[in-house]
C-alpha cells in the first residue's frame, strides 16, 4: 500500500504547568489558530476533525471531542475522539490517514491536548496512570507506572549489563536538547553525576530518569498530496505506519525487557514505507523513562539488543550523530502532555525535515528519512509513523 499524505504542517503550545487560569479549550484554540497560520489551509478546507487525549478522567471532561469543534469554530464538522494513552496523538494521526486514504476526508485537522501537570493532585494522576495498566491485578493493589517501567528495565540491566550510568547519559542528552527548544517543559544542563545524584524513585530509575507532567496541545493538518497547497520549503509526506500491540502484564511477556509491539509496529512502517532501519535520519521516541529510550531503540531496531548504551556513548544519537534522536528533547526534556506528543512528534520530524527545525537543534540540510514512535503502557500499545521529505 502507498500512503498518499502529506504533513502540511501545524503549530504546538509549549509545554509545561500552567497555573494561569487558562484550560485546554484555551490552548486548542491557541494551537488551532497557529496551524491555520502556519499551513495557510483555510477552516472552510478542513471535513474532518480528530480530538486526542488521554484520558476523560485527567481533564474532567467526557465528551472533548463536538467541544473542541465548537471551540475551534467547526461546527457542524465530524469529529473523531481518540483515547489510548501516552500514544494518543499516535492514533489519531492513524486514523487521519485512514480518512485520507479512504477518501472520506480531504484535509483532516489533527489536535491533542493534555492537561496532566496543573488541574490534578500529583497522587490523583499517579493513581490514574496505575489503573491505566491491569486495573484489577496490577493497578488497585498499588502498582505505579514508574515501579513496571522499572521491572522491565531492570530485567534489561540484569540481562545485559546496562547501568544506571547508562540510563543517566540518556537524561543528560534529552534534557540538553531541549535547551534550544522554547516549547521544551524541562530545558537544563546536567551531567550523569547530576542524574544518579537526583532523588530514588524505583530503582535504577532516579527523579532525572523520568518524563514530566505536562499541560499542552498541539495541531496540525494532513491532506492528501493532489490538495495540499505548494509551498517555499519541502514538502513532507507519512510514508509508512504501523501498530501492534504486546501482552498487558509484564509477567506474560517472554522477554519482560524487550519491546516486542514496538519491534512490530516499525517494521510495518518500514516495509509501508520501503525502507529498512538503517535508511532513518532522524528519530523522535517515547522516552517516558530514560531507559525506554534503549529499549525503544533496540526494539526499532537502530540497535542491537543490548547495545543501544554503547551507542548512545559513541555518540550516534547526539545532535551530531549519525542518527539524533530526540532533538526536541523527548517526553523527559520537551515535556510529556500525552495526547498532544504524538502530534508535537509529528510537526518537530516535519519541520526537521523540511529545514525548518530551531536552527541549533537542525543537525543537517540533507535529512530525509524520519521516524515517530509512541506507545501506551509499558510499549502495550505502540504506533510507529514514517515521515519522508518528497521534494
Amino acid at each position: 500500500m502507498t500512503l498518499d499524505v502529506v504533513v502540511c504542517g501545524g503549530h504546538m503550545l509549549p509545554f509545561g504547568s500552567r497555573r494561569d487560569g487558562s484550560t485546554p479549550r484555551d490552548w486548542v484554540r491557541r494551537a488551532v489558530a497557529g496551524a491555520y497560520e502556519d499551513t495557510a489551509v483555510d477552516p472552510d478546507d478542513v471535513d474532518l476533525v480528530v480530538v486526542a487525549s488521554e484520558s476523560d478522567h485527567l481533564s474532567l471532561q467526557l465528551a472533548p471531542g463536538p467541544l473542541m469543534v465548537d471551540e475551534i469554530g467547526l461546527v457542524p464538522r465530524p469529529v473523531v475522539r481518540v483515547e489510548s494513552g501516552g500514544a494518543s496523538g499516535a492514533a489519531a494521526i492513524r486514523v487521519a490517514i485512514s480518512h485520507l486514504m479512504s477518501g472520506l476526508a480531504r484535509c483532516v485537522l489533527a489536535i491533542g491536548y493534555e492537561h496532566a501537570a496543573s488541574h490534578l493532585a500529583g497522587d490523583d494522576v499517579r493513581f490514574l496512570y496505575g489503573i491505566s495498566f491491569d486495573s484489577d491485578l496490577e493497578g488497585m493493589a498499588g502498582a505505579t507506572a514508574t515501579a513496571l517501567y522499572a521491572l522491565s528495565m531492570s530485567a534489561h540491566c540484569r540481562r545485559f549489563g546496562t547501568t544506571e550510568a547508562d540510563l543517566a547519559a540518556v537524561s543528560v542528552k534529552n534534557h540538553g536538547n531541549a535547551l534550544h527548544n522554547p516549547n521544551a517543559h524541562k530545558p537544563m544542563a546536567i551531567t550523569v553525576e547530576d542524574v544518579l545524584a537526583s532523588r530514588p524513585v524505583n530503582p535504577p530509575y532516579k527523579l532525572l530518569d523520568c518524563s514530566p507532567l505536562s499541560d499542552g496541545a498541539a495541531a496540525a493538518v494532513l491532506m492528501r498530496s493532489g490538495a495540499a497547497p505548494r509551498r517555499d520549503h519541502p514538502r513532507v509526506r507519512i510514508a509508512g505506519t504501523g501498530c501492534a500491540t504486546d501482552f498487558a502484564r509484564l509477567g506474560d511477556r517472554p522477554e519482560p525487557d524487550r519491546f516486542e509491539g514496538k519491534a512490530r509496529a516499525a517494521a510495518q512502517a518500514y516495509a509501508m514505507a520501503g525502507i529498512e532501519a538503517r535508511s532513518l535520519d532522524v528519530i523522535e521516541l517515547y522516552d517516558a523513562y530514560s531507559g525506554a529510550e534503549l529499549q525503544a531503540l533496540e526494539a526499532l531496531g537502530v540497535a542491537e539488543p543490548g547495545r543501544a548504551a554503547a551507542r548512545l556513548r559513541a555518540g550516534d544519537f547526539n545532535r551530531g550523530g549519525r542518527l539524533p534522536v530526540n532533538l526536541s528533547g523527548g517526553l523527559i526534556g520537551q515535556g510529556g502532555a500525552p495526547g498532544a506528543v504524538g502530534i508535537a512528534q509529528l510537526l518537530t520530524l516535519e519541520r526537521l525535515l523540511s529545514g525548518r527545525y530551531w536552527p541549533e537543534l537542525q543537525p543537517r540540510s540533507d535529512l530525509r528519512y524520519g521516524l515517530m514512535d509512541t506507545h501506551a503502557a509499558v510499549a502495550t500499545l505502540n504506533f510507529a509513523h514514517v515521515l519522508e521529505r518528497v521534494d
